[in-house]
Protein backbone atom coordinates (compact mmCIF):
# COMPACT_ATOMS: atom_id res chain seq x y z
CA UNK A 1 0.00 0.00 0.00
CA UNK A 2 1.33 3.43 -0.96
CA UNK A 3 2.42 5.66 1.94
CA UNK A 4 4.23 8.53 0.19
CA UNK A 5 4.05 9.75 -3.38
CA UNK A 6 5.89 12.70 -4.92
CA UNK A 7 4.86 14.14 -8.27
CA UNK A 8 7.16 16.44 -10.25
CA UNK A 9 8.88 18.01 -7.24
CA UNK A 10 11.22 20.83 -8.23
CA UNK A 11 13.44 23.15 -6.22
CA UNK A 12 15.74 25.97 -7.18
CA UNK A 13 17.68 28.66 -5.35
CA UNK A 14 18.15 31.83 -7.37
CA UNK A 15 19.85 30.53 -10.52
CA UNK A 16 20.67 27.04 -9.21
CA UNK A 17 18.25 24.19 -9.97
CA UNK A 18 18.56 21.51 -7.26
CA UNK A 19 15.64 19.19 -8.07
CA UNK A 20 14.00 18.73 -11.46
CA UNK A 21 10.51 17.15 -11.65
CA UNK A 22 11.24 14.35 -9.17
CA UNK A 23 8.48 11.72 -8.89
CA UNK A 24 8.75 8.69 -6.62
CA UNK A 25 6.60 6.29 -4.61
CA UNK A 26 7.29 4.70 -1.22
CA UNK A 27 5.17 1.76 -0.09
CA UNK A 28 4.21 1.02 3.52
CA UNK A 29 6.79 -1.12 5.32
CA UNK A 30 9.49 -0.57 2.69
CA UNK A 31 13.06 0.53 3.20
CA UNK A 32 13.54 2.96 0.32
CA UNK A 33 17.19 3.58 -0.52
CA UNK A 34 17.75 7.03 -1.98
CA UNK A 35 21.14 7.03 -3.69
CA UNK A 36 23.17 9.73 -5.34
CA UNK A 37 26.57 11.42 -5.25
CA UNK A 38 27.18 14.29 -2.85
CA UNK A 39 25.27 17.37 -4.01
CA UNK A 40 22.78 15.38 -6.08
CA UNK A 41 19.77 16.80 -4.21
CA UNK A 42 19.04 13.99 -1.72
CA UNK A 43 19.02 16.13 1.44
CA UNK A 44 16.99 18.85 -0.28
CA UNK A 45 14.34 16.29 -1.22
CA UNK A 46 14.18 14.96 2.34
CA UNK A 47 13.83 18.49 3.70
CA UNK A 48 10.87 19.04 1.38
CA UNK A 49 9.22 15.80 2.54
CA UNK A 50 9.63 16.85 6.18
CA UNK A 51 8.43 20.41 5.60
CA UNK A 52 11.75 22.08 6.42
CA UNK A 53 11.77 23.83 3.05
CA UNK A 54 9.17 24.29 0.32
CA UNK A 55 9.37 23.05 -3.21
CA UNK A 56 8.97 25.42 -6.17
CA UNK A 57 6.66 23.00 -7.93
CA UNK A 58 4.98 19.62 -7.76
CA UNK A 59 2.79 17.85 -5.23
CA UNK A 60 3.21 15.39 -2.34
CA UNK A 61 0.68 12.83 -1.14
CA UNK A 62 0.91 11.08 2.22
CA UNK A 63 -1.22 8.15 3.38
CA UNK A 64 -3.74 8.59 0.59
CA UNK A 65 -4.22 12.36 0.76
CA UNK A 66 -2.41 15.54 -0.17
CA UNK A 67 0.51 16.21 2.18
CA UNK A 68 -0.09 18.71 4.98
CA UNK A 69 1.92 19.84 8.01
CA UNK A 70 -0.26 17.68 10.25
CA UNK A 71 1.33 14.64 8.60
CA UNK A 72 4.60 15.49 10.35
CA UNK A 73 3.11 13.92 13.48
CA UNK A 74 3.51 10.59 11.67
CA UNK A 75 7.14 11.19 10.71
CA UNK A 76 10.50 11.01 12.44
CA UNK A 77 13.69 12.23 10.83
CA UNK A 78 17.42 12.72 11.14
CA UNK A 79 18.61 15.08 8.44
CA UNK A 80 22.30 15.94 8.56
CA UNK A 81 23.13 15.50 12.30
CA UNK A 82 20.98 14.34 15.25
CA UNK A 83 19.86 17.26 17.44
CA UNK A 84 21.34 15.83 20.65
CA UNK A 85 21.94 17.75 23.88
CA UNK A 86 25.53 16.66 24.70
CA UNK A 87 25.34 17.41 28.43
CA UNK A 88 22.23 15.29 28.99
CA UNK A 89 21.90 11.52 29.29
CA UNK A 90 20.04 9.46 26.69
CA UNK A 91 16.98 9.35 28.93
CA UNK A 92 17.10 13.11 29.56
CA UNK A 93 17.39 13.82 25.82
CA UNK A 94 14.27 11.75 25.25
CA UNK A 95 12.49 13.40 28.18
CA UNK A 96 12.98 16.76 26.46
CA UNK A 97 11.33 15.31 23.35
CA UNK A 98 8.34 13.99 25.27
CA UNK A 99 7.81 17.41 26.85
CA UNK A 100 8.12 19.23 23.52
CA UNK A 101 5.76 16.86 21.73
CA UNK A 102 3.40 16.18 24.67
CA UNK A 103 4.10 12.44 24.60
CA UNK A 104 3.70 10.06 27.55
CA UNK A 105 7.05 9.48 29.31
CA UNK A 106 6.49 5.72 29.21
CA UNK A 107 7.53 5.85 25.55
CA UNK A 108 11.13 6.59 26.65
CA UNK A 109 11.76 3.05 27.90
CA UNK A 110 10.30 1.61 24.69
CA UNK A 111 12.63 3.50 22.34
CA UNK A 112 15.72 3.07 24.52
CA UNK A 113 15.17 -0.67 24.32
CA UNK A 114 14.64 -0.56 20.54
CA UNK A 115 17.99 1.17 19.99
CA UNK A 116 19.82 -0.81 22.73
CA UNK A 117 20.63 2.21 24.91
CA UNK A 118 18.61 1.18 27.97
CA UNK A 119 21.75 0.50 30.03
CA UNK A 120 23.60 3.80 29.49
CA UNK A 121 22.47 5.16 32.88
CA UNK A 122 24.04 8.51 33.85
CA UNK A 123 26.50 8.56 30.95
CA UNK A 124 26.26 11.89 29.12
CA UNK A 125 25.63 11.94 25.37
CA UNK A 126 28.93 13.74 24.78
CA UNK A 127 30.68 10.61 26.09
CA UNK A 128 28.88 8.34 23.60
CA UNK A 129 30.59 6.78 20.63
CA UNK A 130 29.48 8.05 17.22
CA UNK A 131 27.40 4.92 16.74
CA UNK A 132 25.66 5.43 20.09
CA UNK A 133 24.93 9.04 19.17
CA UNK A 134 23.35 7.90 15.89
CA UNK A 135 21.20 5.38 17.76
CA UNK A 136 20.16 8.07 20.24
CA UNK A 137 19.22 10.32 17.33
CA UNK A 138 17.10 7.51 15.92
CA UNK A 139 15.48 7.00 19.34
CA UNK A 140 14.57 10.70 19.36
CA UNK A 141 13.10 10.34 15.86
CA UNK A 142 11.09 7.31 17.04
CA UNK A 143 9.67 8.93 20.18
CA UNK A 144 6.41 9.92 18.45
CA UNK A 145 5.93 6.35 17.15
CA UNK A 146 6.17 7.41 13.47
CA UNK A 147 4.90 5.54 10.44
CA UNK A 148 7.73 7.00 8.35
CA UNK A 149 11.36 7.33 9.47
CA UNK A 150 13.72 9.43 7.34
CA UNK A 151 17.48 8.94 7.75
CA UNK A 152 19.92 11.16 5.86
CA UNK A 153 23.39 9.60 5.50
CA UNK A 154 23.10 7.79 8.88
CA UNK A 155 26.34 5.78 8.46
CA UNK A 156 28.60 8.81 7.92
CA UNK A 157 31.66 8.50 10.14
CA UNK A 158 30.68 5.15 11.65
CA UNK A 159 33.18 2.32 12.03
CA UNK A 160 32.29 -1.16 10.68
CA UNK A 161 30.74 -2.21 14.01
CA UNK A 162 28.57 0.91 14.12
CA UNK A 163 27.48 0.38 10.51
CA UNK A 164 26.51 -3.22 11.23
CA UNK A 165 24.54 -2.19 14.34
CA UNK A 166 22.70 0.47 12.36
CA UNK A 167 21.94 -1.97 9.55
CA UNK A 168 20.46 -4.44 12.05
CA UNK A 169 18.44 -1.66 13.68
CA UNK A 170 16.92 -0.55 10.36
CA UNK A 171 15.97 -4.14 9.54
CA UNK A 172 14.34 -4.48 12.98
CA UNK A 173 12.36 -1.26 12.55
CA UNK A 174 11.13 -2.37 9.12
CA UNK A 175 10.00 -5.66 10.66
CA UNK A 176 7.98 -3.61 13.16
CA UNK A 177 6.15 -2.01 10.22
CA UNK A 178 7.99 1.32 10.12
CA UNK A 179 8.61 2.65 6.61
CA UNK A 180 12.14 4.00 6.15
CA UNK A 181 13.67 6.35 3.61
CA UNK A 182 17.43 5.92 3.76
CA UNK A 183 19.56 8.47 1.93
CA UNK A 184 23.15 7.49 1.25
CA UNK A 185 26.04 7.56 -1.18
CA UNK A 186 27.39 4.27 0.21
CA UNK A 187 26.14 1.64 -2.21
CA UNK A 188 26.93 -1.43 -0.11
CA UNK A 189 24.79 -0.30 2.82
CA UNK A 190 21.78 0.41 0.63
CA UNK A 191 22.30 -2.91 -1.17
CA UNK A 192 22.07 -4.78 2.15
CA UNK A 193 18.86 -3.24 3.50
CA UNK A 194 16.79 -1.49 0.81
CA UNK A 195 13.66 -3.02 -0.72
CA UNK A 196 13.44 -0.31 -3.35
CA UNK A 197 16.01 2.06 -4.79
CA UNK A 198 15.89 5.51 -6.29
CA UNK A 199 18.97 7.15 -7.81
CA UNK A 200 19.25 10.94 -8.03
CA UNK A 201 21.80 12.64 -10.25
CA UNK A 202 21.99 16.33 -11.16
CA UNK A 203 18.58 16.86 -9.56
CA UNK A 204 16.80 14.20 -11.62
CA UNK A 205 15.44 10.90 -10.34
CA UNK A 206 17.17 8.81 -12.99
CA UNK A 207 16.14 5.38 -11.73
CA UNK A 208 13.54 3.79 -9.45
CA UNK A 209 13.08 0.05 -9.01
CA UNK A 210 12.96 -2.89 -6.60
CA UNK A 211 16.21 -4.12 -5.11
CA UNK A 212 16.99 -7.82 -5.23
CA UNK A 213 19.52 -7.98 -2.39
CA UNK A 214 21.13 -11.12 -3.84
CA UNK A 215 21.30 -10.37 -7.54
CA UNK A 216 21.01 -6.62 -8.18
CA UNK A 217 24.38 -5.27 -9.40
CA UNK A 218 23.92 -1.92 -7.72
CA UNK A 219 27.44 -0.67 -8.40
CA UNK A 220 27.10 -1.20 -12.15
CA UNK A 221 23.62 0.32 -12.17
CA UNK A 222 24.82 3.35 -10.23
CA UNK A 223 27.88 3.91 -12.40
CA UNK A 224 25.84 3.54 -15.60
CA UNK A 225 23.72 6.46 -14.40
CA UNK A 226 26.13 8.66 -12.48
CA UNK A 227 29.36 7.81 -14.29
CA UNK A 228 27.93 7.11 -17.71
CA UNK A 229 26.54 10.54 -18.45
CA UNK A 230 22.86 9.60 -18.75
CA UNK A 231 21.85 12.97 -17.34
Amino acid sequence: MELLRLENISKEYKNQVVLRDVSLTVEEGQIYGLLGPNGAGKSTLLKIITGVIRSNGGQMFYDGKKWSKSDLRDMGAIIENPAIYPNLTARENLLVMTLLLDIDKSRIDDVLKIVSLEDTGDKLAKQFSLGMKQRLGIAMALINNPKLLILDEPTNGLDPVGILELRELMTLLAQKGITIILSSHILSEVQHVADKIGIIHNGYLCYEGLNDKDSTDLESLFMDIVGGGKI
